[in-house]
């Protein structure tokens, strides 16, 4: 109906001819330059002689159930798709259930043919709640069939899980920001050093810009205080005209002004009248949230040059590897980036492990000693109420 109240034909098919695991609709093997995809995970019941049939299956058939004849994990096969439908020239990114970077069995084997063909070319894990309606991680993967000679026989191992921004209980997303840094690291493995430089440039000037704005984005909070918290508002802005690339200093600037920003909502509460305090409350909220929003680019470029400096690559722990197709086979063909980026080490929170865990057991006891009072009262209610 969708189609035709928009002028388009089509054909609706049904049965096997409709199963992308039993026809190839489009007859697409070896004729892509580019595949992207997100399949349905963990598959059950296909049948296992009708997909053979259907061909783009290179390395042959994940995991066959021998009474049943049906294959009882259908990862595998989406896998062999996107790989047969490539050119000689061709890439693939797609999604794909974390479990598949190390199940077992055939799938191993499938697994090993496909990185000694060298078209592996990048491995990224991704955390939690990053689909609206499931809470699983995932796994995402790239092929590159041209990849450069020197990259020939390695793959590139992201490890994401802990890179990323909450939007709320039950999503995480990345931001442009963090998407374009993650984007980065496999420029620099690629030697595209070119467009690392490119994002370091775009970071410059989307500060810059930001920066460039703030007198103008602060004028609706301004214009709803009282005129000697205005004074001193705009007083403790005057560091936006001297800003410059010393983000370390930046940043000081941008979090005092935070604090300052609110200091004078506080303020202002006493001294206007109190029909408008909602509005400057509200105000003065949003332009916390247009200096918490700039404070975060900063973050970004700090998080990437922290590591890979003007653009040179390098291994870091807990986060990237390089991985040689040798050091791939010595951890039994896994493709799990977290086998062989490492665990990166924990930032000492300055807290006295001792003295914690003393004051820990000292508040326990303190509750434990309100809820025995507690409960005696209850009783004592209790028996009165006989």
């Amino acid at each position: 109906m969708n189609m035709a109240v928009h002028g388009l034909n089509g054909k609706i098919v049904s049965g096997d001819e409709a199963n992308s695991f039993y026809h190839d609709a489009y007859n697409l093997e070896g004729k892509c330059d580019y595949v992207m995809a997100n399949p349905p995970f963990n598959v059950d019941k296909v049948k296992s002689e009708s997909a053979w049939a259907a061909g783009r299956l290179p390395f042959g058939l994940p995991e066959v159930n021998a009474k049943s004849k049906e294959i009882g994990n259908a990862n595998y096969l989406w896998i062999s798709y996107f790989h047969a439908y490539l050119n000689d020239h061709g890439r693939a990114g797609f999604v794909m259930a974390s479990s598949a970077t190390d199940s077992a069995n055939k799938d191993r084997d499938i697994r090993e043919k496909l990185v000694r063909t060298g078209d592996v070319d990048v491995m990224v894990s991704v955390g939690n709640n990053f689909f609206y309606t499931l809470s699983l991680p995932c796994s995402l993967w790239f092929f590159d069939k041209a990849k450069r000679a020197e990259n020939r026989d390695k793959v590139l191992f992201i490890d994401a899980r802990n890179y990323y921004t909450v939007v709320d209980r039950t999503l995480n997303e990345w931001t442009e920001w963090q998407l374009r840094n993650l984007q980065a690291i496999v420029h620099l493995y690629r030697g595209e050093a070119d467009k690392y430089k490119k994002l370091l440039d775009d970071y410059n000037q989307a500060i810059d810009i930001a920066v460039a704005a703030l007198d103008e984005q602060a004028i609706p909070f301004s214009e709803l205080i009282d005129e000697g918290t205005r004074g001193h508002f705009f007083g403790m802005m005057g560091w936006i005209k001297s800003a410059g690339h010393n983000y370390a200093e930046l940043k000081q600037r941008i979090e005092g002004q935070i604090d300052q920003t609110k200091a004078c909502v506080k303020s202002a509460e006493s001294l206007i009248e109190k029909r408008k305090v909602k509005a400057m409350c509200q105000a003065g909220e949003t332009f916390c949230n247009v200096l918490a929003e700039l404070l975060s680019i900063i973050n970004e470029h700090e998080w990437l040059t922290e590591k890979f400096g003007e653009g040179e690559y390098k291994d870091v722990l807990g986060l990237c590897k390089i991985a040689t197709i040798q050091e791939i086979e010595e951890k039994n063909y896994s493709l799990t980036p977290g086998a062989y980026v490492g665990v990166a080490e924990a930032e000492d929170d300055g807290v006295d492990f001792q003295e914690r865990m003393i004051e820990i057991h000292a508040e326990l006891k303190r509750l434990n000693d309100e809820a025995n009072v507690l409960m005696d009262e209850i009783l004592k209610s209790w028996e009165e109420l006989k």
